[in-house]
This record gives C-alpha cells, sequence and structure tokens, in this order.
C-alpha cells in the first residue's frame, strides 16, 4: 500500500510515494527541473497562476505512474506555501492569478485593521494583526479589482485548490483559517468579524474539513488521469510550515523545526496561545491541534534567506556549485573579517514589523575581502536573521535548546548548520524527511493506516547532529552585535 504526499511550493512542486508498511520512499518527483516563475506586475507583488501547479502535480504524479502500480495508493496528502489567495468563480475557475505569500501588496490595509478593528482584540482573539494575511490579500482584490472580486464564489489557499482538484470538494481547514487570520482563537471558532471589517461576505469562506482525517475522497476523473482509485481519501492538509515540523514529528510543545528553502523558517510548537506584541513572529493552529489537547505553531518566517544565497550563486559565484560554494565560503574565518550582509531582499519582512529594507553588503574592504568572503558572510547574514528572530520567540518563552530539520536546502551546508547552531548555543538535528513525504505520513495517519503519531513516525530516522563549534563562538557574536547595529541602522532609515 501506497501513501501519495504532494508539496505544493512556490519554487517547485514536489509528489513522493511512500510505502506505508516499511515507511520508506518509493520514488520523488520535481517540477519544474528549473525554478517556476512568479510574475512581479509591480514591486513587491508576487503571483503564481494555480493551474501551473495543478499542471506540475500532473507531471509528477504521471512520472511516478510509469513506474509504481497507482491503483495500490490508498491515501493521499497535500501541503502547499502558505496565505497564498486562490479567488474562484462558480466554476471553480481561478478569477486571477493567485497572490501567494510573499506579496507584499496588503500590509497597509492589514495595519489600518489593526487599528480599527482594535490592537487588543485582535491580540486576544487572533494572536496576530490581519497583517499581509490572506484576508487581507481578498480586501485588497475587493479595494482594486471590484469588476473581479465580484465575480468570487470562494476563495481558498493553495492546499485547498488542488484537494479540490483531485475530489471536486471545495473546503479548507481550521489550521487553514488560522493562517489566513479567519480564526478566533478566544472563542475557538471562525473569526467572522475579520470578514465583515473587510466586507467579505463569509459565504465566500469553503466549509470546514479535518486536517488529519477524511477530508474528500479522489473523483473518477483522477481515476482517469493518474489511475489512482476513485474514492481514495485525501485524508491530510497542511500549511508548508506546519507540515515542515509535523514531518520532523514535532507535535508537541517545546518542540522546535526549521526550514532554509526560499524562506526561513523557525516553528515551536506550544499549548498555550502566545502572541506577539509587534506580530514579528505569528501563531496559528498547528495541524494535530484539537479541542482535548490544545497545540499552537508559534511561526518565524524570514522571506529573505535561501533566495539571498541562490542569488548570491546566480549573480556572483555561477562558476561554483552549491557544494563547492560552501568549500569556499570555508576558506574564511568565522566573522567574515567584518563583512555584513543583510538578506531582507525579497519584500516586507515580518520579523521586522513588515517593513522593507531591501538586502545589503556591509562594510566591504576591497584589499581584504574576496569571494569567500562574500559566501561566508551571506550565510552567515542568514544564520543572524535567524538568531535575530529566536531571540524573540525565547522573550515569548519558548525553549529552544534542540532544533531539528530535512537535511536539504541550506542545512546541506555544514558551515551554514554550524553557524547557526553555534549562534543559538543549540544542538541541531537532521532527518531523513521532505514536507510532500510529511504529507505522505501524515495521509496514511488520517486515514487509519497508520493508527498513532508513535506508528507513523517509527521509521523516521536521524541522519546527523551538529553541535555548536566553540571556537567560532567569539568571532560569530561579535559580528552579530556589528549585524544588528547595522539592520538598526537600516530600519531607522
Amino acid at each position: 500500500m501506497y501513501s501519495l504526499g504532494i508539496d505544493i511550493g512556490s519554487s517547485s512542486v514536489k509528489v513522493s510515494l511512500l510505502d506505508i508498511k516499511s515507511g520508506s520512499c518509493c520514488c520523488s518527483s520535481t517540477n519544474p527541473k528549473t525554478e517556476a516563475p512568479i510574475k512581479a506586475p509591480q514591486k513587491g507583488f508576487a503571483e503564481q497562476d494555480p493551474e501551473m501547479w495543478w499542471g506540475f502535480i500532473c507531471d509528477g504524479i504521471k512520472d511516478i505512474a510509469s513506474q509504481f502500480n497507482m491503483s495500490e495508493v490508498v491515501s493521499i496528502g497535500i501541503t502547499y506555501q502558505m496565505h497564498g489567495l486562490v479567488a474562484v468563480d462558480k466554476d471553480v475557475k481561478p478569477v486571477r492569478d493567485s497572490i501567494i505569500w510573499c506579496d507584499s501588496r496588503a500590509v497597509a490595509l492589514g495595519a489600518e485593521a489593526l487599528e480599527n478593528i482594535g490592537y487588543d482584540k485582535c491580540m486576544d482573539h487572533l494572536l496576530n494583526s490581519p497583517g499581509n494575511f490572506t484576508a487581507s490579500k481578498l480586501a485588497w482584490v475587493k479595494r482594486n479589482e471590484p469588476e473581479l472580486y465580484a465575480k468570487i464564489w470562494k476563495f481558498m489557499l493553495p492546499g485547498d485548490y488542488v484537494a479540490y482538484k483531485l475530489s471536486g470538494s471545495v473546503a479548507t481547514t481550521e489550521t487553514g483559517l488560522s493562517e489566513q487570520i479567519l480564526w478566533d482563537f478566544k472563542e475557538a471558532r471562525r473569526a467572522d468579524f475579520v470578514a465583515e471589517y473587510y466586507g467579505i461576505s463569509p459565504e465566500l469562506i469553503p466549509d470546514i474539513v479535518p486536517s488529519i482525517g477524511v477530508a474528500a475522497n479522489t473523483d473518477a476523473a483522477t481515476e482517469k488521469l493518474f489511475g489512482i482509485p476513485e474514492g481514495t481519501p485525501i485524508s491530510y492538509r497542511a500549511g508548508d510550515q506546519p507540515n515542515n515540523a509535523f514531518s520532523l514529528n514535532v507535535l508537541n510543545p517545546g518542540e522546535i523545526a526549521t526550514t532554509g528553502g526560499t524562506s526561513g523558517v523557525v516553528y515551536g510548537v506550544t499549548d498555550i496561545p502566545k502572541a506577539d506584541a509587534h506580530s514579528r513572529v505569528n501563531t496559528f493552529l498547528h495541524v494535530n491541534n484539537t479541542a482535548d489537547a490544545h497545540r499552537y505553531g508559534v511561526l518565524l518566517c524570514i522571506n529573505g534567506t535561501g533566495i539571498m544565497n541562490s542569488w548570491i550563486h546566480r549573480n556572483i559565484t555561477s562558476q561554483y556549485s552549491y557544494a563547492e560554494m560552501n568549500d569556499v565560503a570555508a576558506q574564511a574565518p568565522a566573522g567574515s573579517d567584518g563583512l555584513l550582509v543583510l538578506p531582507f531582499g525579497n519584500g516586507a519582512e515580518r520579523v521586522l514589523e513588515n517593513m522593507t529594507t531591501g538586502a545589503a553588503l556591509a562594510g566591504i574592504d576591497l584589499v581584504r575581502h574576496n569571494v569567500s568572503h562574500i559566501i561566508r558572510a551571506t550565510q552567515e547574514g542568514i544564520a543572524f536573521s535567524f538568531r535575530y528572530g529566536i531571540d524573540i520567540m525565547r522573550d515569548l518563552g519558548l525553549n529552544l535548546s534542540v532544533i531539528r530539520a530535512g537535511k536539504a536546502n541550506l542545512f546541506l551546508s555544514p558551515l551554514f548548520r554550524s553557524t547557526l547552531a553555534t549562534l543559538c548555543g543549540s544542538k541541531i538535528e537532521l532527518y531523513n524527511t521532505d514536507g510532500s513525504l510529511g504529507a505522505a505520513r501524515g495521509a496514511a495517519l488520517g486515514a487509519g493506516f497508520y493508527k498513532t503519531p508513535e506508528e507513523a513516525f517509527a521509521t523516521l530516522t536521524k541522519v546527523d547532529e551538529i553541535l555548536p563549534e566553540p571556537e567560532w563562538a567569539d568571532a560569530l557574536e561579535t559580528a552579530y552585535q556589528n549585524w544588528k547595529k547595522e539592520l538598526e541602522r537600516h530600519l531607522d532609515k
């Protein structure tokens, strides 16, 4: 028996097939083979066509179907880029491109909502400012594209849309509502007062289904297209960061997950709802939250991390592979001889209170510094941004003594891993998993093929462990304090 996991990212879509009995990955397919395009019609805008995601999913599943018997797929799980807006008409066709997670056009609307709804009410009930989240993105469409808005029948998250494409069923989850800032934590129900403030009819919000549990079943069209039997349960759905935590078996208070893809994320689980007074980190329902066992995810998201590393690669160090970049960076000392990189060049940053500072390279000495310093300073700057946010999370009472991550993206770099471990004084554990495999495990659990989370994660294997480097500690701490001063200088502009 197989479980199929689908991971809808902004850079690519990955589909994986999990053997439920052994817990091993049978096959994976990632599409496109190069980075998926993001449309940016104006500064601060970021859009993608939902049908593009679906095309990549079809390519991935058909690739797997050429190698395995898809009639043995018994569950499907979906994970997706968070906060994206997919607005559809009565024929469930998108009325416009999706406004995705890194789009910052609705920042001002969210700030207005915070003031007009009231700071205390937002913090008490939403645990967040309405910010630049999905509800605010829809409000932007209502204000700026009224003709398109008038066509909207329902609005969904990217994962909701893909579940519809597989099943014909339109729905969302409580976890999804919380990431749209449409969940009332205090009353444990949908936050219709946010929709009312924005003038959004509650009828546009889909019905609620479980995150873990049978939420829909595949239709005849899916069987015809892929060979997956009609009626196969779609039994897991979660945003990419709650799912990344789930993939790493981060389910209980005190457990921490992190990732370094296009964006950088630290995600901690707590059983006490926590709100940051400045909304620099955000609280959502975790994927395993229930009425009897509350689980909240405190999310630190930094837009400009992996994308900063890839920008350096494309524009400065294209002669090197990523592995070679790591070797070159190791030629520079810890602290990069005073060279500092601010990686915040991918739009407004929540951790900086939705300010857009842009990326910067500061303190360069044309005599002393070379490409090794630039690469190392970039990785250190990304690690500094993690430390900056982690200090905020610690102030909220989260314990970050152990950090778990998948061995992928930035965490493939030994230098980055050791830098982060040293800066945070924390052990880092790396595991043999990714988002698509986590979604596949979640689906098998939600459909009952695994009876407990312990059974689902029995085959999860730790592949590496990284401890702080004591000889780097002083140099990195000095560099970090200088980096903070440089950041503050940019924030004061």
